[in-house]
C-alpha cells in the first residue's frame, strides 16, 4: 500500500529530502506532498545579496529547480501554500491556500519538517514602514529591488554587521548608495573575535562603507509620506533612503512548539544522527529549522547555512525512501566578502571555548596567498586557537584578501578529524609561487600555535 510524505517548506532541505526520497521510492510506493507558502522552490537564499547588488543577473539564475520541474518529477508541490498546524497524533497538518484563503487537512504516514528561520525583527518604532527590508526570500530580494528602483535617494542603512549585513552593504555600494552600517557589536562580525573584527571595521572603512559600532537602533524614522527617512541611535540619527535589517536569524519552530515537537536551547529542533525528531519515528526535520551537534565543542547550536540544508535534506531524503543516513554534525565554518576582503572561521571563537569551559592559546600570524615576489601575492591575517596541553586544534579566523576565505577549509577537515596543531604542520598542502607561499599561511599559524602550546606547559 502506498505511503504519503509530507514536507513542510519548498527550500534546500524540504525539496533535497524530497527529491531523494523519489529517488528511491516510486510514485506508486511513496506519494509526496510538498507545501510552500512563497513563489520559489529549492533557490539559493545566499545568492541574494549578489542578485541585488548585480553580480548575478536575474532571479532566475538562484532558482535550482522550479515548482513546475518537482511537479514533473512526481512532487505535489503546492506553492502560496502555509501549513497551520501539526496534529502529530492525528498524523495530519492543516494548510491555508494564501491566494484562494481556503483550508484543508492532510494527512501523513511520515512527515518532514523544513520551515527554515526567520529574520530577527526588533520591535522598534517604525519597523514596518515603507523602505524598511529584510532579505530571507526570493520575495524579499525582489521587494528590496522593486524599492531601490522606485527611491531616488542614494543613501542605504544597513542594520547588523553580521554575514547579511555586510553583504548587504557590498550590494547596496556596487549599486551606488552611500552605505552606513550599524552595529550594536564591539566589531562588524561577531562571529570572529573583535580583534579579527577590526580588521574588517578598518577594511569596510577603507571601502567606502560607514560603520558605527556599540551603536543599537532605537527606532526608524519616518517622513510625511510614512516612508522611512532615518535610523535612530541613542546618539546619533543616519539618513536613509532605504534601510536593510541585517540582524540575524532565529529557527522558525513556531508550528513545532504548538505542536509539542522537542526544541533545543536556541529554538531549534532536536533530532537524532538520522535527522528524526526524537522521540517520533514518523518526523524528520533539517535546515536552518534545526540544532546541530558542534563537533568541537560537543554542544548543540544553531547554524543556518545553506551546505548543512542540502545535507541534511539528502540524510532525511535517504532514510524516508527506506536507505541509511547520518548528520555526525559541523564545526562551524563560514565564509563571506565584503567588496576585496574575504572573511573566514571555523571551529570556536575565543568566547565559545571559554563558555564550554576549554583552557587554549591563541595565535596571530601575517602572511600571504602567494610567494612574496610573485605578482599579486595579498596579505592575509590567520588567527588560530589551539587546547593547552593537548594542542588539538579549536578553531581558525582568517581575513585577507583574494585566496584568503577557502584557506580555511584546511582547518575544517582538520578540526573534523580532531588533529593537533603539531600535525597539521605536517600535512602535505599543495605549492607552487602563484598559490601559496612555502609554508602556507595555515601552516605558519600551526607551527607558532605549537610553540604556544609548549610555551604554556
Amino acid at each position: 500500500m502506498s505511503e504519503r510524505l509530507v514536507v513542510i517548506g519548498g527550500d534546500a532541505a524540504g525539496m533535497s529530502a524530497a527529491s531523494q526520497a523519489r529517488r528511491l521510492r516510486s510514485p506508486g510506493e511513496l506519494e509526496i506532498v510538498a507545501f510552500e507558502r512563497g513563489h520559489f522552490s529549492s533557490y539559493s537564499a545566499c545568492g541574494i545579496p549578489y542578485w541585488v547588488g548585480g553580480d548575478v543577473a536575474s532571479r532566475g539564475e538562484l532558482i535550482a529547480r522550479s515548482p513546475e520541474e518537482h511537479r514533473a518529477r512526481d512532487i505535489d508541490l503546492r506553492t502560496r501554500t502555509e501549513v497551520t498546524e501539526i496534529d502529530v497524533p492525528g498524523q495530519r497538518v492543516r494548510s491555508r491556500d494564501l491566494e484562494a484563503g481556503t483550508e484543508a487537512w492532510t494527512g501523513f504516514d511520515k512527515l518532514v519538517i523544513a520551515t527554515g528561520a526567520r529574520p530577527l525583527r526588533p520591535p522598534l518604532p517604525g519597523i514596518d514602514a515603507p523602505g524598511v527590508h529584510g532579505v530571507q526570500t526570493l520575495d524579499d530580494g525582489q521587494a528590496l529591488l522593486d524599492s531601490l528602483s522606485g527611491t531616488p535617494g542614494r543613501r542605504a542603512v544597513v542594520v547588523g554587521a553580521g554575514y547579511i549585513g555586510v553583504e548587504m552593504a557590498e550590494a547596496l555600494l556596487n549599486r551606488g548608495y552611500e552605505v552606513t552600517v550599524l552595529t550594536r557589536g564591539e566589531q562588524p562580525m561577531a562571529t570572529l573575535d573583535p580583534d579579527m573584527g577590526r580588521l574588517v571595521h578598518r577594511a569596510m572603512d577603507g571601502l567606502g562603507i560607514r560603520t558605527v559600532v556599540s551603536a543599537p537602533v532605537t527606532k526608524i524614522l519616518t517622513g510625511s509620506d510614512g516612508r522611512v527617512r532615518a535610523v535612530a541611535t541613542d546618539a546619533d540619527e543616519y539618513p536613509a533612503d532605504v534601510v536593510v535589517l541585517g540582524t540575524g536569524v532565529v529557527p522558525e519552530t513556531s508550528l513545532a512548539r504548538a505542536a509539542g515537537l522537542p526544541l533545543g536551547t536556541y529554538g531549534g529542533l532536536l533530532t537524532d544522527l538520522a535527522m528524526r525528531v526524537r522521540g517520533h519515528e514518523n518526523i524528520w526535520a533539517g535546515g536552518d529549522c534545526v540544532e546541530v551537534l558542534d563537533l568541537v565543542s560537543g554542544r548543540e547550536r544553531h547554524v543556518p547555512l545553506g551546505t548543512h540544508a542540502n545535507k541534511h535534506g539528502q540524510v532525511i531524503g535517504s532514510n524516508v525512501g527506506g536507505g541509511y543516513s547520518t548528520f555526525p554534525g559541523v564545526v562551524g565554518t563560514a565564509v563571506s566578502k565584503v567588496c576585496d576582503l574575504e572573511i573566514a572561521r571555523t571551529g570556536l571563537r575565543e568566547k565559545d571555548a571559554r563558555e564550554v569551559g576549554l583552557r587554549f592559546v591563541t595565535v596571530t600570524v601575517e602572511s600571504s596567498s602567494r610567494a612574496g615576489y610573485y605578482p599579486g601575492a595579498a596579505p592575509m591575517t590567520v588567527k588560530m586557537l589551539a587546547e593547552k596541553r593537548t594542542g588539538r586544534l579549536l578553531g581558525v579566523q582568517i581575513v585577507g584578501r583574494e585566496g584568503a576565505a577557502k584557506r580555511v577549509d584546511i582547518a575544517a577537515v582538520a578540526l573534523t578529524a580532531g588533529m593537533t596543531v603539531e600535525g597539521m604542520t605536517a600535512l602535505d598542502l599543495g605549492y607552487a609561487p602563484p598559490f601559496s607561499p612555502v609554508w602556507d599561511p595555515v601552516l605558519v599559524a600551526a607551527r607558532k600555535a605549537v610553540a604556544a602550546v609548549r610555551a604554556a606547559e
